[in-house]
């Protein structure tokens, strides 16, 4: 028996596993938020990751035309983590408005909020009253702390606050659907005001436009994805999970045990795989689409600026592909949330309508676009409702998480809140995980 007392009897400490469902922006979030703290595997049915915003397998276009803006910390912190710089892969201009035929303004880069008042004063398309208004009307939503009654619509606090009917159908409107895909008549006033509060109300840089220079699956999806593989993550495409089964120790995913799951998928996709008592709230999401018009021109389009609108066209916004990914001649027309079906005429109408406001950009006619590609996401996003019910990350049942742009993130349905709910169920799974 000599010498046992020099051995080491202590069990080797074993490491916890987590099951990430879905490899969206917020899946992907929460696994690298948790990767080298426990054993991740990440299940995803499609075959790359991204979700509602990556690069298409044919051509290299995009699932839907996003922007971040500055104040959007979280995805610039991730993005930084995974070997993605933000400085490379986003373009980055300060605050801009332009819209032929409405409202037209740069704001220069100054401190906030001064550069937002030398913007609007330089402004064409609002008369002096118009402008003096705006800004009286933010300043005065600033002093509300960002506040207002959690039932009132963004239409209803138009009306109440008296605005300019040109103000709204040139500012407010394409502001609306652009940050939540919502009519204003639907939209919550609250999460706008939590959107205004981030950017219009916070230092200058939060309010600049980043507009990607790379698809979207090169911004974080596939940098994310492969750092993942480098931590040692099991990443598991094309993998859909049929069953999720709650334990008094864990979960156990399609039979397999893990001590804890986080379920980072689409509300809809979420309500087929957790328990129906888990998630009521879900039951009253509505959806709102997103459609894409991709026009790709045989020669150079001279547009005024990477971004760019028509007051009153059928596309919220253009954007320059050549200007900002290199893809000569491309165009992307996006169209939120719109109040009647783009498609009813037929695709040829569609993408001669948007072909006209895309050479009244240009300024001159141009030859007819020899390829175009319309791209839609049915539920792109859900209706950003005054009062909606939205869960945190965690539920009801031990060791099961949620996470998703739908989740209680304060933010409407972006990239941002995504990655913010992704940190924030990884967060949670970490503090209530008990060392094994």
């Amino acid at each position: 028996m000599a010498g046992l007392e020099n051995l080491d009897l202590r069990l080797p400490a074993v490491t916890r596993r987590v099951a990430v469902i879905g490899a969206g922006w917020a899946g992907l979030a929460a696994a690298v938020t948790l990767a080298g703290k426990v054993d991740v595997t990440v299940f995803e049915a499609g075959r790359r990751p991204g979700g509602r915003a990556r690069a298409l397998d044919e051509g290299g276009l995009d699932n839907g035309q996003h922007i971040l803006i500055g104040a959007y910390e979280a995805c610039l912190e991730l993005m930084r983590r995974v070997g993605a710089s933000p400085e490379t892969l986003l373009h980055r201009v300060p605050m801009q408005w332009l819209r032929a035929g409405g409202l037209e303004m740069r704001c220069p880069p100054w401190p906030a909020p001064l550069h937002l008042a030398a913007g609007l004063l330089a402004a064409r398309g609002l008369s002096w009253r118009e402008k003096w208004h705006l800004l009286r009307t933010l300043d005065r939503l600033k002093r509300q702390q960002w506040r207002v009654p959690a039932s009132q619509t963004v239409m209803d606090w138009l009306q109440a606050t008296a605005q300019p009917s040109r103000l709204v159908a040139d500012f407010w409107q394409p502001l609306v659907l652009s940050a939540l895909n919502t009519p204003p008549a639907l939209a919550s006033m609250q999460i706008l005001a939590h959107v205004l509060r981030d950017s219009l109300g916070a230092d200058r840089a939060a309010s600049d436009l980043l507009l990607p220079s790379a698809n979207l699956s090169g911004l974080f999806p596939a940098p994310a994805w492969q750092w993942l593989a480098g931590q040692g993550a099991s990443l598991r495409a094309g993998h859909r999970v049929r069953s999720l089964v709650p334990a008094k120790t864990g979960v156990t995913v399609d039979g397999e045990c893990f001590d804890a799951a986080i379920v980072a998928v689409a509300p809809y996709h979420a309500r087929g795989l957790l328990p129906e008592n888990l998630l009521p709230a879900l039951h009253s999401f509505d959806y709102q689409p997103i459609y894409t018009v991709y026009l790709h021109y045989p020669g150079p389009v001279p547009l005024p600026a990477p971004m760019c609108g028509v007051a009153g066209g059928v596309a919220d916004w253009v954007f320059d592909r050549a200007a900002l990914t290199g893809e000569p001649g491309l165009v992307a027309a996006v169209i939120s949330a719109p109040a009647n079906d783009p498609l009813a005429e037929g695709r040829e109408a569609l993408v001669a309508r948007v072909a006209d406001e895309v050479a009244r950009l240009a300024g001159r006619p141009l030859k007819p676009p020899a390829h175009s590609r319309i791209v839609v996401e049915k539920r792109a996003t859900f209706v950003a409702r005054p009062g909606m019910s939205r869960p945190g990350p965690r539920l009801d049942v031990k060791w099961l998480y949620v996470a998703g742009d739908w989740t209680d993130t304060g933010y409407p349905a972006t990239l941002e809140g995504a990655v913010r709910s992704g940190v924030a169920a990884a967060h949670a799974c970490l503090q209530d995980g008990k060392p094994i």
